[in-house]
């Protein structure tokens, strides 16, 4: 137990270390501007790992490139900032700007009048045509207008008016928005779909990158009907920023044709795709991209590890306390167990009964939101895994406790224990080894579930991968070598977890020791 207990200290020396450990390692001292975007929108942004011309650092280490980080930078200049780009899913970024991680978003958003509630927007700094996105091959390669799509399963993003342009596609089929456009490409050219909405700059990259897409471009009076506002394309700042006029001001002495020039260039795009056979595309992109499938694959590991040891921790002692007989307390000090036993219980149902990605989104724009607390986003993570695993780990324990036999309870009575040395000498050492398996598997679940963290902006396995498939279009070889990736880890978790089982678990079969032999082990302990 004592080995065991200075076990328990690891993972909260490297709670504190995440909580200490900052991403800055720069010299420049001027104060931050920094902008939120989804790095994975090209020709407007994108992702790719190393510097290049018109690149701007992401806070974790890759850089960002394409129109809105050229943007980015030309006003950080006037503004005498440094720019920090931070990488977020879509949902993400309005919660992000309101809560005071992020100066500003720049990805692309349209000042639609229902965000407009919400945050500020600058002035446009560019203007979208709306078309369709469909495969060479389909039945509405042909088309023309928006009234040709009957019968078409169409989509859009989540979280735009682009979906709800759909309703005006007669006769359509509007199937459910998913969360990027990698995924709307992937299910296009899967068939999922039939067609998706999407902006002109961006459809030119896909179709560029697909032999088998194509844009349906329509002309006057047959094409989408949209607000001004929609078209635009403005800067998201927090409410009553300051950062609103000063941002105009800047866009103000950037021409037409000089937005124009940065779009250019940004349409030539990361252009990574790379051509071959199926498995040496495969290696191909391993071989470009295993540092950062690494550099994923290890943040994944530190936050799913570190994650179930806490949860255990916590699990272990709710599940002592929890275990606590009440029929021998009286007065102030059962009430008192009666109220931490209902708390308790408040904990487990809250966290067992609502997904980690809300806890994410709650935990860390939350307690910036309500309690103007910063938390570093992989210390928030850690916390978010910690407690979540906690809840249930907590039962699984209590279910561990409950199956030793009770005459092992009434023996440490009778000899004069507490419940607490009963637990410390007699209970806990039994429950640890049988609770291994639902430890075990609940760190695998660790692995996989991580990568709902990608909502506050950790860089894990999976969120890397998307990238990475935003930037060479080949989703299908990109994601396939990341399920490599995960398989490896989960496998060797699991075969790691069987040896200790069977570690633990001692001899397959005992025979009783005769009187002699235990004298002359008393004898041997003795000398």
């Amino acid at each position: 137990m004592n080995r065991l207990r200075r076990l328990w200290i690891i993972p909260f020396l490297m709670f504190i270390l995440a909580a200490c450990t900052g991403n800055n390692t720069s010299n420049d001292t001027r104060e931050e501007f920094r902008v939120g975007m989804e790095a994975n929108y090209a020709p407007f942004n994108w992702t790719q790992s190393e510097a290049g011309e018109g690149t701007a650092p992401i806070e974790d280490g890759e850089y960002a490139g394409g129109y809105d980080v050229s943007i980015a930078q030309k006003i950080a200049d006037k503004l005498n900032r440094k720019l920090v780009i931070v990488k977020l899913e879509w949902d993400g970024l309005i919660p992000s700007l309101q809560s005071g991680k992020i100066d500003a978003i720049i990805a692309g958003m349209s000042p639609t009048e229902e965000r407009a509630q919400q945050i500020d927007f600058t002035g446009p700094y560019y203007e979208s045509v709306f078309m369709m996105i469909v495969r060479k091959d389909g039945a509405y390669a042909n088309t023309s207008s928006i009234d040709d799509f009957a019968g078409a399963r169409v989509t859009a993003q989540l979280g735009t008016f682009h979906y709800d342009m759909i309703d005006q596609l007669k006769g359509a089929v509007k199937q459910e928005a998913m969360s990027d456009f990698s995924a709307m490409r992937v299910a296009l050219e899967s068939g999922k779909i039939d067609a998706y909405v999407s902006e002109k700059a961006v459809a030119n990259e896909v179709v560029a990158a697909s032999k088998d897409l194509k844009m349906i471009e329509f002309a006057s009076g047959k094409g989408f009907v949209t607000k001004p506002e929609e078209v635009q394309t403005a800067i998201g700042v927090k409410k009553g920023s300051p950062l609103k006029e000063q941002i105009n001001t800047v866009l103000s002495e950037i021409s037409t044709s000089e937005r124009d020039e940065l779009m250019d260039k940004a349409s030539r795009g990361p252009s990574e795709q790379t051509t071959g056979h199926f498995l040496e595309e495969m290696g191909v992109i391993f071989q470009k991209y295993y540092p950062q499938l690494f550099a994923g694959m290890g943040v994944t590991l530190y936050i799913s590890l570190i994650g179930t040891i806490v949860g255990l921790l916590i699990g272990l002692l709710i599940g002592v306390i929890r275990t606590v007989p009440l029929s021998d307390k009286k007065g102030a000090y059962r009430v008192f167990l009666k109220v931490v036993n209902w708390l308790l219980n408040a904990y487990v149902e809250i966290f067992r009964g609502t997904p980690m990605i809300v806890q994410a989104m709650v935990v860390y724009y939350g307690s910036a939101l309500l309690f103007h607390l910063d938390m570093d986003k992989t210390f928030a993570a850690l916390l978010i895994v910690s407690i979540n695993t906690g809840a249930y780990m907590s039962e699984v324990v209590r279910g561990g406790i409950l199956s030793i036999d009770k005459g092992q309870f009434e023996a440490c009575q009778a000899i004069g224990m507490t419940h607490l040395q009963a637990m410390k000498y007699i209970v806990l050492p039994q429950v640890l080894r049988n609770i291994l398996p639902a430890t075990g598997n609940e760190f695998v679940i660790n692995v996989k579930d991580t990568s709902v963290l990608n909502v506050i902006g950790v860089s894990e396995l999976f969120f890397v991968t998307k990238s990475i498939a935003a930037t060479n279009y080949q989703f299908f070889q990109t994601f396939l070598v990341t399920c490599i990736f995960y398989f490896i880890m989960t496998f060797v978790i699991t075969r790691i977890l069987r040896w200790l089982e069977k570690r633990l678990s001692g001899k397959q079969s005992y025979s009783l020791a005769s009187g002699n032999q235990m004298q002359v082990s008393k004898a041997q302990e003795k000398e």
